[in-house]
């Protein structure tokens, strides 16, 4: 049987070739940037997709692709999917989570050295003609202590690295086994504890019903005064409005967010315009390296699963 395949977001050129040489598919067509009513127009023409974070599934998308098999998610996220629209068309879909663990992990690590050494604010600075040193005084990441909140694949590489620059390791994760954290070289503790003893405290849960809003005025209340947030996860773990609250009276001393309840984020949001936040704009995992592994992973899933009914990464259950 011959299929055809739509690629709605950017993938590494060596993943849709694995579409193209598969020989099941009749057509793979590369279509970026298409508006939403373009996209729902098209869709019904299609057993595969292939997305990434941008394209957005819609249960109405769905209802009007009925033949549609499965979605490719090309990175660990699906907040952008209707899983549960996609589950009662009868559509698998799936996700490659794994593939940019270390890009989202090595930007965390390059959110603390930005913090400590006030990099955003002195590039802007210098680049403004000016020669501010005396401004710029900054600390040092060996000897904090660095609260890791998850760990699980991201969280763990995290807690690995840091070590490696001499931080001490706090971890809080209630799925996973207090010998297993102590065996990652870092030191588990009830999320409390972990929050009054950590100089930095960096996410990495995903978004659930029990994690939605963790970080509120209640736990940064908890904090250090003067603690940094390192957000990297998913937008709505942290309360935004509590965070806002937190650094302007100087609990929190300064936050690095990659991630925000609605994104694209506004550019009016207050959190933008705090001088001691770091914000950009969701590239966790927007490595050259990261974006080519999950797109030749991604590909080579969709095949296995048209081809041999292997469901790989899968992300719900379909008859």
């Amino acid at each position: 049987m011959q299929f055809k395949a739509l690629v709605s977001d950017p993938i590494a050129k060596e993943g849709v070739a694995v579409l193209e040489q598969s020989g099941i598919f009749a057509r793979v067509d590369v279509r970026t940037g298409m508006s939403a009513e373009d996209f729902k127009a098209i869709l019904p023409n299609y057993d595969a997709l292939l997305v990434r974070s941008m394209t957005k599934v819609r249960a109405d998308d769905l209802a009007h692709a009925p033949g549609l098999k499965v979605i490719g998610r090309a990175g660990a996220g699906v907040d952008n999917v209707d899983v549960k629209a996609a589950t009662a068309n009868k559509t698998l879909v799936m996700n490659t989570p794994g593939g940019n663990n270390n890009a989202v992990a090595e930007l965390v690590l390059g959110f603390l050295f930005a913090l400590a050494r006030k990099l955003p604010d002195a590039s802007l600075s210098t680049r403004d003609g000016k020669w501010e040193k005396s401004r710029f005084v900054g600390g040092e990441i060996e000897g904090r202590v660095l609260g890791v909140v998850g760990v699980g694949a991201i969280g763990r590489i995290v807690a690995r690295k840091a070590q490696g620059l001499g931080m001490t390791v706090l971890a809080y994760d209630p799925a996973l086994e207090a010998a297993k954290i102590r065996a990652l070289g870092a030191r588990p503790l009830e999320f409390d504890e972990l929050l009054a003893q950590s100089d930095v405290i960096t996410v990495h849960v995903p978004l659930l019903p029990a994690t939605r809003g963790l970080f509120g005025a209640a736990a940064f209340a908890k904090m250090k005064r003067g603690a940094w947030l390192v957000h990297a996860a998913r937008g709505g773990i942290v309360v935004e409005s509590d965070l806002l609250a937190a650094l302007q009276s100087g609990q929190i001393g300064a936050a690095a967010l990659d991630v925000f309840a609605e994104e694209p984020v506004p550019a009016d949001h207050p959190l933008l315009r705090h001088p001691n936040v770091i914000a950009t704009p969701h590239i966790g995992a927007s490595t050259r390296e990261a974006q080519d592994k999950v797109g030749v992973q991604i590909a080579e899933q969709v095949v296995r699963y048209l081809r041999d009914g292997i469901a790989e990464n899968a992300v719900n259950l379909v008859a």
